[in-house]
């Protein structure tokens, strides 16, 4: 999974990649104009492949990962500066939206003043009318290949009149319920607005669980129909920058339950509708990320083409079964391993063998 980290410039992007990635990387507190992205692969807190490890002691274990892309600030009224950042997010599966909230009179904040509804709305226009830029020209492209006398795809025309008629009320496209045909006609296009979102309000440390981060979280949730997530960046940084004893005393001291990374990171998988499955043995235990729906066969696919070609039956227990049930031999005795079809929906945590022939 790969995540672009956007926001105005100043509002503590980079410290955020810094908190989830563990990175030091240097922040700045003027805006920034010219800069290569940030880029940070993190692996995904799964308790079960723990579990399991200790169980099987593989020679190997895989955990899921994700890639975070921290880049520019998005500056309003701005096209080529903000074209670097946006040509950047169209190949991200998710966005994290960085809004400023708290106040340092040290870092300069581009307009002047901290107003984290203002500057949410600024950014979420600035997607908005990229895209409306997008449809545009491509109905413009269209319009000058029917004068030339080549046919036109009529139902990509159809939906991206409607795409045009949404964004001009400055509505996102993620808002948008679009069928199977006309996500199929607009898939070439890599539209921003239509990206899943979660924005992340970044409070000063003294504002953490107040009545007034509370209510700001309300406010974006009710604004933008998005999930939100409110924290310190300045204090994750520092919690990223520490060893695994020192970080859980330091969060207990902080009334603070878990890292911004494990939280974010599960909040992104529940919006994009991502589960695990996994696979054990003595050579490897492994997480691998799916979209929910997924059918046993194109799971297989996942770990490779071969086994999806020549899928015969998936052999299949739950974590909670298997945990309970102590081995595989006793889960098999209680009859508690199932065998399943191509068409099998797979379920977070499920434990997979795949018999396949090729």
């Amino acid at each position: 999974m790969k995540i672009g980290i956007i926001g105005l410039a100043n509002s503590g992007k980079t410290t955020i990649f810094n908190a989830l990635t563990g990175q030091n990387i240097h922040t700045t507190v003027y805006p920034t104009t010219e800069a290569q992205p940030n880029v940070g692969v993190v692996k995904v807190p799964d308790e079960r492949v723990e579990r399991l490890t200790r169980i099987y002691q593989p020679k190997k274990v895989t955990l899921a990962t994700v890639e975070y892309i921290d880049y520019l600030g998005i500056t309003k009224g701005d096209p080529q500066q903000n074209r670097k950042v946006l040509d950047m997010i169209k190949d991200v599966d998710a966005v994290v939206h960085v809004i400023r909230a708290f106040e340092d009179e040290s870092i300069i904040h581009p307009t002047g003043n901290v107003a984290p509804l203002k500057d949410a709305e600024t950014v979420e226009l600035e997607l908005i009318f990229s895209d409306l830029e997008l449809v545009e020209k491509r109905l413009e492209r269209m319009e000058e290949g029917t004068r030339k006398g080549k046919k036109q795809d009529e139902k990509e025309r159809t939906v991206l009149l409607r795409c045009k008629e949404v964004l001009e009320e400055e509505i996102p496209l993620r808002r948008v319920a679009f069928n199977e045909d006309e996500v199929l006609s607009l898939r070439h296009l890599q539209f921003i607005s239509i990206k899943p979102e979660v924005m992340l309000l970044n409070l000063h440390e003294d504002d953490i669980g107040s009545e007034k981060g509370s209510a700001l979280v309300e406010q974006l949730r009710k604004r933008f129909e998005l999930p939100v997530v409110a924290l310190s960046g300045k204090i994750e940084m520092e919690i990223a920058q520490l060893g695994q004893d020192e970080a859980e005393e330091f969060l207990k001291d902080l009334g603070i339950e878990e890292p911004a990374m494990a939280r974010l990171i599960r909040i992104c998988y529940d919006h994009l509708g991502l589960i695990s499955f996994h696979t054990v043995g003595k050579d490897e235990v492994r997480a691998w990320t799916i979209r929910k729906g997924t059918t046993a066969r194109k799971a297989a696919g996942k770990i490779h083409t071969d086994i999806e070609r020549g899928f015969i039956r998936a052999e299949v227990i739950s974590f909670n079964d298997f945990i309970q049930s102590g081995s595989m031999a006793i889960a098999r005795e209680k009859g508690l391993v199932r065998l399943e079809g191509k068409t099998y929906e797979v379920r977070d945590g499920d434990i997979i063998n795949f018999r396949f022939n090729v």
